[in-house]
């Protein structure tokens, strides 16, 4: 449990306090071309980094959404005061953060399996050239 906090409150600290290398400038060559004055123009291949980009936040958003139900769920529930309604919500709020996180994480890993038994990195969005 300590390590998934861990992980959380990295994620929040990366969000909230990026650090230089998440910078797109310097993000891959191959999503601008360089034109014959030094000048970086914009191209299709733009699309893998924008696609790269956008799965970073999904699951940073995810982690963030299931660590806001988890304590919204666990404060429910140290609140309930014995009312059978408000346990039986707060557990379903926790029961529901959970299941989400899981399956988070099992779309993650049937991503990575497919890859696997497919021999296609299909975590990484390449447009063709």
């Amino acid at each position: 449990m300590f390590l998934l906090y861990n992980q959380l409150m990295n994620s929040l600290l990366k969000i909230f306090f990026p650090s230089p290398i998440y910078a797109q400038e310097d993000w891959k060559s191959s999503c601008y071309q360089i034109d014959s004055n030094g000048d970086k123009i914009a191209n299709i291949k733009g699309f893998e980094c924008i696609f790269a980009n956008v799965a970073q936040v999904i699951v940073y958003f995810a982690g963030i959404v299931f660590f806001i139900m988890f304590l919204k769920g666990g404060f429910e529930y140290l609140t309930s005061g014995g009312d059978p309604k408000k346990t039986a919500k707060a557990t379903s709020t926790l029961t529901t953060s959970i299941i989400g996180l899981v399956g988070v994480i099992i779309s993650f890993i049937i991503i990575k399996f497919i890859g696997t038994f497919t021999g296609v990195n299909v975590t990484d969005f390449i447009i063709p050239s």
